[in-house]
């Protein structure tokens, strides 16, 4: 997680479901848990305990879930544009900051190893990735210019950049966007809730309604469904072996 994110400790739960299998979250097991659940509900105690918080973050999944379903065609539409961009040799730039950076990392990964079948290797870049480069930057240039200047130095019209940030306000990420629209790279963007500046300066985005820590969760899985499509637009174009279930990490 990062500086931006929200504790969902903090917050209700957005949608209360129970789930099978469980008892209901009010539930308690123990003379000590009714004891703290009454002392809870006294007002006595204003702080959820660990069982309750981890309720509350699952609960939280479902509604980042549902907003991701309704962007599926979005998710699709990528993973083919990026498929037939790559095949044609562009490359996929990727950032993000904190854990962002690690979801922006997790992408290129499977792009250039692989996710599901065998098949060519592409070429995809994290700029977080390079620590003498980051370092470097950052400390000559200031963090804003992190991304802006690799963008500058990497991308070519054509290529791909694919920003990741919960707040969508990250002003590293902003630049890096802007650097990529003078040189004719296409810019996705993965968010929170929109609108938010990211969304709004990009190409084209994915903002997913929900508290920071689950719009993150939910990054990963908008990848996972994204290389789904990608995967499968390289298949049909003959450049890969269907394989699902070959990933053996």
């Amino acid at each position: 997680m990062t500086p931006e994110s929200l504790r969902e400790a903090e917050l209700p739960a957005m949608h209360r479901v129970g789930t099978p299998g469980l008892p209901p979250p009010d539930a308690v097991s123990s003379p000590e848990e009714a004891g703290h659940k009454a002392g809870h509900d006294a007002g006595h105690d204003a702080n959820p305990g660990p069982r309750e918080a981890v309720r509350t973050h699952l609960e939280n999944v479902l509604p980042a879930l549902r907003s991701l379903e309704s962007q599926a065609d979005t998710l699709a539409a990528w993973g083919v544009e990026l498929a037939q961009r790559l095949l044609s040799g562009q490359k996929l730039l990727a950032a993000g900051n904190g854990g962002s950076a690690a979801e922006a990392q997790h992408l290129t990964a499977e792009l250039v190893g692989r996710f599901d079948g065998e098949r060519m290797p592409f070429s995809a870049i994290s700029l977080h990735a390079e620590s003498s480069a980051v370092t470097a930057i950052a400390n000559d240039y200031g963090y804003e210019e992190l991304f802006a200047r690799q963008v500058r130095a990497h991308g070519r019209s054509g290529d791909i950049l694919v920003l990741l940030s919960t707040s969508g306000q990250s002003p590293n990420l902003l630049r890096a966007a802007e650097a990529a629209s003078r040189l004719n790279v296409t810019t996705w963007a993965l968010t929170g809730p929109a609108p938010n500046p990211l969304a709004s300066c990009c190409d084209d985005a994915v903002a997913i309604d929900a508290i920071s820590a689950n719009a993150q969760e939910g990054h990963l899985i908008a990848l996972h469904a994204m290389c789904r499509a990608f995967e499968a637009e390289v298949v049909r174009k003959g450049q890969g072996v269907p394989g699902p279930g070959a990933d053996r990490r």
